[in-house]
């Protein structure tokens, strides 16, 4: 009822004045925060369970994001003194055997906190330290300091050291002088100090590695230590290792960035990101026998001699008996977990996961194990959607715990083990609900009810929700809700301000779009608003490709948001759509666009702009588009690949030509340019820029360390030497790829609100609806 009433007021205003006078303008709603609010972040449940806190910007009262909490009982939201949370137990951290207390860092020390929120310290280092796990029995910790796992017995037994990782080159064992210029030799050592002393430090070192029984080991060149995990019983270490390319080289060569504003006056620079099919970092992974100090790499192939693999660590089971590593192709389309058995090392495949595209989804780096300690859970799309599988450690066939035509989003194991806790979109892929698991069962119970999205964190005993929830027309706030299914909620937080809360803002309708073979695409349609249509349409395209913007809840997008209650108010029909490539729709809709990027995801736009003609009655020479980064990629291919259908196209920092992105996202999708250039230039803008014919905006921020200025550089070159006209180009010196500032916001869709004003909006038309 309330919604009616919102939306009956509305109607009774001029176009662009909301009820309590809130004027629909591109500077209002492109104050972002100003206006919005900022939602609560990082929630977390204090050690003892009394307190939820989180980061939030309390509207009127913040200018900056400060840590609070709320008492789990309910209450209003306390500030804390700046940098106190940093000296609260917080319930992470891995736990103890019995559950019963937890191994945290404070400042950079290491403490042991029980169930009622009382510390031990245990270190007082200058180092920075981890925590990595605990004994089987309780009594001794273990954690990471100066890249080396070390052990700490807490009942006065003393600190060790598990492993002797060191960096700089191995010693070199003393030289045979025979056949050597043995007297030049001599003749250095004698004349220099620097020449005696390097001498002195590298028998010092020979010395080290003979008197202590445990062999160290030296990182080699660019290697640097990722991640260590120590067995239960302290006899082995999980390694792993990254190496870096060589950065002298031209397949290792990091792009430079200038920067163009600065203090200093001058322009300076710096390095980002290399591009796709440059060398990558290789991930590699190791058993350490703490005892002797031996590392045994884990070796892999990738089923071909054309493939290479990298390993990664997933984790050691909780009895210590076996370790579990992810052995990754390089080409991205197959992936095995393999069991390490401790301490034979004998490898033993479990599950071998393969997609003719690219592996992904929500899961897709989804393994660990059970409480038991022989059985391994992982996620896969093997039935075409994101779900849950264990595997016995000892190999057979999967299980699966869940199925069915929707997707496991998020899943993570309680404290006891006999738990999964589920996000989901079970039942409509606009919502995300949260589930409880049991897994021995395999019996599954939904735990929230209300429309939109909930993202979850459970009290350590297991009683409590915090939950941020969101609708579509209202951001993310913080609420507690019991631990029971459907049970009510409570709002503890109120971020947006008065003066947004004073518009009636819309909970888009949900339209299924006809596509060309015979797919039904989602989208959000957002319908002339107070005034007649003036028979234009807009489509958005959303960026990132892989990403969901049709559903219930509120958008990343926000902005954008706005701005359609905006066109809307003006008499335009907006569509933003999940084209194919989009998440929450499964692995046939997320790997549609393989080897061909502005295929499928163009042509939905495309058949969109078809229905709102056929459907709505909108003139066909007055439909226009827009979108930023993945959608300034689609706009720049619809107005140079699609002629007479779309009249007008604001290109926000947009992809130009994949060659030149970086190399995890691309290489997935398109394979690398040097052994598919096919999929680069039929994917690639910049290759189909003759085909310009209606007006078109491209803007870009200067500082873009995502999709590089040089993207539209090269573009511009390209139009000029084409003689191309109607487009023009906005550029904002200090803006990154996701503008910062309100006023370059504001400049930015000022000017895509001119271009469609001038060149497909201002006059109404009969029929349209």
């Amino acid at each position: 009822m309330r919604r009616v009433v919102l939306l009956t007021v509305v109607a009774l205003f001029p176009a662009g004045l909301g009820a309590q006078g809130f004027r629909l303008t591109v500077e209002n709603i492109m104050r972002g925060p100003d206006l919005v609010g900022t939602a609560p972040s990082n929630v977390r449940f204090s050690a003892d369970g009394r307190y939820v806190h989180f980061r939030w910007r309390s509207p009127g009262v913040d200018t900056l994001d400060e840590d609070y909490r709320v008492p789990a009982a309910g209450g209003v939201p306390e500030r804390l003194p700046r940098g106190a949370g940093d000296t609260i137990a917080m319930a992470v951290g891995p736990l103890s055997p019995d559950l019963a207390r937890r191994l945290i860092v404070l400042e950079g020390d290491l403490y042991v906190v029980d169930r009622g929120g009382r510390k031990a310290r245990l270190t007082e280092t200058r180092d920075a330290e981890s925590p990595l796990g605990w004994s089987l029995d309780g009594r001794t910790v273990y954690f990471r300091r100066d890249d080396n796992a070390w052990a700490l017995d807490l009942g006065g037994g003393g600190l060790r050291q598990l492993t002797d990782i060191r960096r700089g080159p191995a010693p070199r064992k003393p030289e045979d002088p025979r056949g050597q210029k043995q007297v030049l030799r001599d003749q250095q050592a004698e004349l220099f100090d620097f020449i005696r002393r390097q001498i002195a430090l590298e028998r010092m070192r020979a010395d080290t590695d003979t008197v202590h029984s445990r062999k160290p080991f030296y990182l080699a060149e660019r290697q640097s230590v990722q991640r260590l995990e120590v067995s239960p019983d302290a006899r082995f270490v999980l390694l792993q290792v990254s190496e870096r390319p060589r950065g002298d080289t031209v397949e290792g060569r990091q792009v430079v960035m200038p920067v163009w504003v600065t203090q200093s006056g001058y322009v300076e620079t710096q390095q980002i990101r290399t591009k796709v099919g440059d060398a990558q970092p290789r991930q590699k992974a190791a058993i350490v026998e703490v005892e002797t100090g031996k590392v045994t790499w884990i070796e892999r192939d990738g089923g071909s001699e054309k493939r290479e693999a990298e390993v990664s660590a997933v984790g050691i089971s909780p009895n210590g008996r076996h370790a579990l590593v992810r052995v990754t192709t390089t080409d991205y389309e197959d992936a095995w977990l393999v069991v390490v058995d401790l301490p034979s090392l004998a490898q033993r495949e479990v599950a071998h996961l393969h997609d003719d595209a690219w592996l992904g989804g929500p899961l897709g780096l989804v393994a660990g194990w059970l409480k038991d300690g022989e059985t391994v859970y992982y996620g896969s799309e093997e039935t075409g959607y994101a779900h849950l599988y264990t595997v016995p450690a000892s190999g057979g066939p999967p299980r699966a715990l869940t199925g069915g035509d929707w997707e496991v989003l998020g899943a993570e194991l309680s404290p006891d083990g006999r738990t999964f806790y589920l996000h989901t979109n079970e039942g409509d892929w606009g919502q995300v609900h949260f589930w409880a698991l049991d897994v021995r069962s395999g019996e599954k119970t939904r735990l929230t009810s209300a429309e939109g999205r909930q993202d979850v964190v459970v009290s350590p005993d297991g009683r409590l929700l915090a939950v941020l929830h969101s609708t579509a027309d209202h951001p993310p706030e913080l609420y507690l809700q019991r631990n029971a299914p459907r049970a009510p909620m409570r709002q503890i937080t109120e971020s947006t301000t008065p003066e947004f809360r004073s518009f009636a803002w819309t909970k888009p309708e949900i339209v299924m779009i006809p596509a060309r073979d015979g797919i039904s695409v989602p989208a959000r349609i957002y319908r002339p608003m107070g005034v007649p249509s003036n028979g234009a349409g807009v489509i958005f395209v959303h960026g990132a490709g892989y990403l969901q913007n049709v559903h219930r809840w509120w958008s990343s997008y926000y902005r954008e948001y706005l701005f359609h209650h905006l066109l809307a108010s003006r008499g335009y029909t907006v569509l933003d759509l999940d084209y194919r490539g989009s998440a929450g729709h499964g692995r046939a809709w997320r790997t549609a666009i393989y080897r061909h990027m502005g295929s499928k995801d163009l042509t939905d736009q495309v058949d969109a702009a078809r229905w709102l003609v056929r459907e709505l009655g909108l003139d066909s020479t007055r439909i226009g588009i827009y979108g930023g980064s993945y959608g300034g990629f689609i706009t720049l291919m619809a107005m140079f690949t699609e002629p007479g259908v779309f009249a007008a196209g604001a290109a926000l920092r947009p992809v130009t030509d994949w060659a030149h992105y970086n190399h995890p996202y691309t290489a997935r999708i398109l394979n690398e340019p040097q052994a598919d250039s096919a999929a680069y230039r039929r994917s690639s803008p910049i290759y189909f820029a003759e085909g310009l014919r209606g007006r078109l905006l491209i803007c870009h921020g200067m500082v873009d360390d995502n999709v590089h200025f040089h993207d539209t550089v090269r573009l511009v070159q390209r139009l000029i030497e084409l003689g191309k006209e109607n487009w023009e180009v906005a550029i904002y010196p200090v803006e990154p790829h996701g503008f910062r500032r309100n006023d370059s916001w504001t400049d930015e869709y000022r000017r895509i609100l001119k271009l469609f004003d001038e060149t497909i909006g201002s006059r109404p038309v009969a029929g349209a609806r």
